[in-house]
Formats: structure tokens, C-alpha cells, sequence
């Protein structure tokens, strides 16, 4: 499902801004490829992200570059040559919008967000569940240890947390996976922490017996595992690169450009090249982002036990059922205008993206009831019929009125939905329907906090992709 088209703004007097692109089947082939051309030739010499458009306004493919007016002018060249599968997007892109980034590694990860977020028809790459890793190093072991992983959650198939991830720092998401696994290699040489996973207790009398790895025999481990160092030195190396990744780098990459350039010096090339190829491993790690910036929620999202969340909801909503699927709805304004509607899905406590839904409120401007029984309604219609299935719990954000809201919706319907509930901000309140009381869960409540992950997750949904389109414009206007 396409969405919904990005339509451009006009001013007070109804009227296009002046570099709007012509109106559909006014040019020429030649012609818009011309025009598109001068454009992007004319774009900044920053990375960024750009989108490809139709005549609708519809996202049809978002790209990254490193220097925006060569990558995006190499579409529209006479000579391009863009594949068997994106050649004919040529016939249908009308116009293009770009998204300035600080760096090539932002760039990949808005990318990755958008293309994962939109669905864009001419892209097939990132459509998948692939996402960028994150860098590890646990807390509650006697001698932690560090190590790369994808699942920065540590839920297991069976939905328990894995022990190691309880309580564990966790740094990321990086956007070069090959580089940090690269630097983890080197740093290692220089705080000499563990990476295995060997379960390893202080004052075991048989750790004195264990013979340790290779790691140890070439100085890039302590081997506590062998009880060569002690539990307070080897957390003390530890706390040195967590502190290290939570800065700049500058004395440990400094200390490896003065041997760089002393080996130069000295006529030792292949000794510099090594340590010049270090020194860029590391300096990659400055390449990340924060999971406050939510660029992968459906690896950060929800940290509990999903099997247990939806046990324990379904005991406070009174359900005979177990709970399988559950939607959000959200409704998110962008400047007191362009309201815009989100549904989110969850199975079994977990973000199912393929049934992700965007809607362009057709209805009302700034107005949360109207606008939450417009997308009831556009939502619901099909399972209100009898052709669809409704989810087991549909979760409405806001308080009574946006739930009210929602419940006039669904009496127009001639099949009701089994369980309507809204969740209020702050106080976290869990309106249900048709009960003039809100139930009011303790803040650790597992059932509370799987209702918190979705509502949040709608909200990100419905803001993230319009936010991104509009911040370049947002800021020139301030």
C-alpha cells in the first residue's frame, strides 16, 4: 500500500510556490528529464537523502548520497543507465525533494527509516528486517564483557530477556557493521577486555586451572577466565572503554597518529598503513546514533517480555481470548496543519510493520475527534461489514474523548469491534469502553508498558516520515 501522496503547500492566496514542477503531461519526456536535471545540478554539496516522486506526490524511492548533486543528476543524464528495475521509474518521476544529513552515516540510517517506513515501489533493498547493530558491554557478570549484536532488546524466541543483556550498556545503532567490528578488534588490544561467552565467577578456585585462549597468549585479553587479573583491575579497564566510547577518542587516536607518523618516519610504510587503517576503524565509531532517536523501533521497541505483557493485559481488560493482535491509532498535526493518522499493528506483543498504515486526514485540520473518526472509519469499514477480522484490542491515543471519539465510529458500523480502549499522556490512564472508570496500573505493570511501547510507536509512525520531509523547509522558514 502506496502513501499517502505529499502534496504540496500553497500560500494564503491558494497559489503553487514558484519552483513547483509543471503540471503532469505538459512536458516532454526530454523536457522533465531536463528540468530535473538543472535541479539536482543545482543542489547543495552536503550528503543527504532524496525522494523520488510521481505526479501524485507519492514516494516512488528514496536514495542516499554522499554528495547530492552527483548522485541525484545521475538519474537524469541522457547516458543513465539505472538497471532493468529502476530504469522505468524515469517514465514516471515528476519531481524530487532532498533531506540534508550531517554525514554519510546519517544518511544510511535515514534511508533505511524511510524506505522501511514508506514501502517506495522502485525500491528493493532495506525492505526487509535487516537493521544496523549495536555494540554491547554487560554490567551484572563479575567480569563483563563486550560483544556486537543486532537485538539490542536481548529477547529470546521464547520472549525472556537473555541474562547477559539485564542491566547491559548498549551503544548504537552504528552504520557501518564491517568497521565496528573492525574497531572492536582494535580496541581490544588496548583495554584487553573479554568477548567470549564463558561464564566466569570471581574466586572460583577452578579458574587458577583453566588454561586461557589465543586472546591471551597475544596480549588483547587479561583472561580473567584464567584468574590472571583480578575482578576490580579488570572492571576498572572495562569502565576506561565505556568512557571511551562516550567520548571523542581524542587521546587514544592521537597516541596512534604520533606512532603513524613516527613509523613513516622511520621508512616503516607497512607498519603506517596498518595504523592509518586503525585509526579510520575507530574514528568510524563516531558513525551511530542514539536509540533515543528511534531509528529502529522494530528492534528497540518494547523492552519486556511479550508473552507475559499480553498475558497480564489481557487479565486487566477481562478478556476470555488470548490477546494475538493488537492496533494503535494515533493522530499527529505538523505545525497546527497536515494532520496525519497512523495504525500500528502487534502481534503477540511484537511490531508487525507490514500492516502498517498512514493516513492523510481528509476530514478536519487540528481536530483529534474528527480526525480519529475519519480513520475508524476508513480503517474499519471492511471488518465492520463482516470481510475482515478485527485485532483483539484497538488502542486509541489520548483520553475519554478521543475514546468517545472513536466508539461513534464504530456504531456506524454493523459488526462491532471486541475491545476499544484509549491511554491517556501522563497519567497513563486506560479508558476501556463502555466503563466510566479508568483503570490506573502500577508504572512497572507489563500489560501497562506493552500499551505504552504501541502508543508511542503509532506516534512515531504518524510524525517521523512528514517530520523528515519538512525539517530542511521548517528551519529556512524560522
Amino acid at each position: 500500500m502506496p502513501d499517502d501522496p505529499d502534496t504540496l503547500p500553497v500560500d494564503a492566496d491558494g497559489l503553487l510556490p514558484a519552483d513547483a514542477p509543471p503540471a503532469w503531461g505538459t512536458e516532454t519526456v526530454e523536457v522533465r528529464l531536463q528540468r530535473l536535471l538543472m535541479k539536482a545540478r543545482a543542489l547543495p554539496e552536503l550528503a543527504g537523502v532524496y525522494l523520488m516522486k510521481d505526479a501524485k506526490g507519492v514516494v516512488i524511492y528514496v536514495g542516499k548520497a554522499a554528495r547530492l548533486p552527483d548522485r541525484v543528476s545521475s538519474y537524469f543524464v541522457p547516458s543513465a543507465d539505472l538497471g532493468f528495475k529502476k530504469q522505468p521509474m524515469l517514465e514516471v518521476v515528476h519531481d524530487f525533494e532532498i533531506l540534508t544529513c550531517e554525514g554519510e552515516w546519517e544518511a544510511l540510517l535515514t534511508e533505511n527509516r524511510l524506505i522501511k517506513d514508506i514501502k517506495p515501489r522502485f525500491n528493493v533493498r532495506l525492505t526487509d528486517d535487516k537493521t544496523f547493530p549495536y555494540l554491547v558491554v554487560t554490567q551484572r557478570e563479575d567480569f563483563p564483557r563486550v560483544f556486537v549484536t543486532r537485538n539490542p532488546q536481548g529477547v529470546e524466541e521464547g520472549g525472556q530477556i537473555a541474562p547477559e543483556m539485564k542491566g547491559a550498556k548498549v551503544f548504537g545503532p552504528f552504520a557501518n557493521a564491517g568497521a565496528l567490528r573492525e574497531a572492536v578488534q582494535l580496541l581490544q588490544r588496548v583495554f584487553k577486555f573479554r568477548t567470549c561467552r564463558i561464564d566466569i565467577v570471581d574466586g572460583n578456585e577452578k579458574n587458577r586451572f583453566f588454561r586461557p585462549c589465543l586472546l591471551y597468549a597475544i596480549n588483547q585479553c587479561t583472561a580473567p577466565c584464567a584468574a590472571k587479573i583480578g575482578k576490580e583491575a579488570y572492571g576498572a579497564d572495562v569502565d576506561h572503554f565505556v568512557r571511551f566510547l562516550g567520548t571523542k577518542r581524542t587521546t587514544v587516536i592521537n597516541e596512534m597518529k604520533r606512532e603513524m607518523d613516527s613509523a613513516a618516519v622511520e621508512l616503516r610504510f607497512e607498519r603506517a598503513a596498518v595504523l592509518r587503517d586503525q585509526i579510520k576503524a575507530i574514528e568510524k565509531l563516531d558513525e551511530r546514533a542514539s536509540r533515543a532517536d528511534g531509528w529502529q523501533p522494530e528492534t528497540e521497541v518494547a523492552y519486556i517480555d511479550p508473552a507475559k505483557a499480553s498475558r497480564s493485559l489481557q487479565k486487566t481488560l477481562g478478556l476470555e481470548e488470548p490477546i494475538r493482535c493488537i492496533e494503535g491509532i494515533d493522530i499527529a498535526h505538523l505545525h497546527g496543519g497536515e494532520t496525519v493518522g497512523s495504525k500500528v499493528c502487534f502481534i503477540d506483543g511484537r511490531p508487525f510493520k507490514s500492516e502498517y498504515r498512514r493516513f492523510r486526514i481528509k476530514s478536519a485540520d487540528n481536530d483529534d475527534y474528527t480526525s480519529i473518526r475519519e480513520v475508524v472509519s476508513r480503517r474499519y469499514r471492511e471488518a465492520g461489514s463482516g470481510q475482515e477480522l478485527y485485532p483483539e484490542v484497538i488502542l486509541i491515543d489520548g483520553g475519554l474523548g478521543q475514546l468517545h471519539a472513536a466508539m461513534e465510529a464504530f456504531e456506524s458500523l454493523d459488526i462491532k469491534p471486541p475491545m476499544v480502549i484509549s491511554l491517556a499522556k501522563k497519567e497513563e490512564l486506560v479508558y476501556v469502553q463502555r466503563q466510566a472508570e479508568p483503570i490506573r496500573l502500577g508504572r512497572e505493570n507489563l500489560g501497562l508498558r506493552l500499551l505504552q511501547a504501541i502508543r508511542d510507536e503509532a506516534h512515531r509512525f504518524a510524525q517521523h516520515y512528514h517530520h523528515i520531509l519538512r525539517r530542511k523547509r521548517t528551519l529556512e522558514e524560522e
